[in-house]
């Protein structure tokens, strides 16, 4: 028998495994690249999404605590003693800039307090706009896997087809057996490509509807707070 007919008829045997392990291995190098650059994105993807979801869940905990402290009647004076000799975060960092800068106001001995509430306002601001940038912190990751996710995994895909119908023209057979394992392996970067921009997504308007909640319970303890301080600001005019 002719040795070019024998290998001509094992050629789709050889390439008949289509298991996920085998596309992979038998993919292009770039394809490979990409398939492993999209798994390790993937990867990374889920390991903000548990960070994140642990960080909010702390942070919603601190926010009650600090309100429930805070609306019990106890001193605010007390209350800012306590909060000032540790690290804060969120609500009570918010609280503690503010009373930090009433006080330093009130020990300077100023005749005037023109502009005092203007500055609370300032220092408050800073401090909310500081707790965002750490609740969306690394959501941008999120954004750009979900968005660009699927165009490299179409680009592995193209790839790959360019490719199998290279090997196609070469072994200058067009039977199913030899096409399907190459269009296969093709298809899978956009499959992996998928895997890791839905999710990528999906955490990314969660996590952002959940910092806007957030930030709209820290804007209005700020507003509340401010009020609170102009009362006793124009008691003490």
């Amino acid at each position: 028998m002719n040795p070019a007919d024998v290998a001509q008829s094992a050629l789709p045997l050889a390439s008949s495994d289509v298991s996920l392990i085998a596309l992979f291995l038998q993919a292009h190098w770039i394809v490979k690249t990409v398939m492993l650059g999209l798994l390790a994105c993937s990867v990374w993807v889920w390991a903000i999404a548990i960070d994140k979801i642990l960080l909010y869940g702390r942070t919603k905990r601190a926010m009650d605590r600090f309100e429930q402290a805070f609306w019990s009647g106890e001193s605010i004076e007390e209350l800012y003693r306590t909060l000032s000799t540790r690290p804060t975060q969120s609500m009570a960092a918010c609280f503690v800039a503010a009373m930090r800068e009433w006080k330093r106001s009130f020990e300077s001995q100023a005749r005037s307090f023109a502009g005092l509430q203007m500055r609370i306002e300032k220092v408050m601001n800073v401090s909310i706009s500081r707790e965002i940038e750490r609740l969306e912190r690394r959501l941008l990751v999120l954004a750009t896997v979900g968005s660009a996710g699927p165009f490299v995994g179409l680009f592995g895909t193209v790839w790959g087809i360019m490719s199998s119908f290279q090997s196609i023209a070469a072994s200058k057979n067009t039977s199913l057996a030899v096409v399907a394992p190459g269009i296969a392996e093709a298809l899978f970067a956009t499959a992996i490509g998928l895997i890791a921009a839905i999710p990528a997504t999906i955490f990314y308007n969660k996590f952002t509807s959940e910092v806007n909640r957030q930030a709209q319970r820290l804007e209005g303890f700020a507003d509340e707070f401010s009020a609170i301080l102009s009362r006793q600001i124009d008691e003490r005019a």
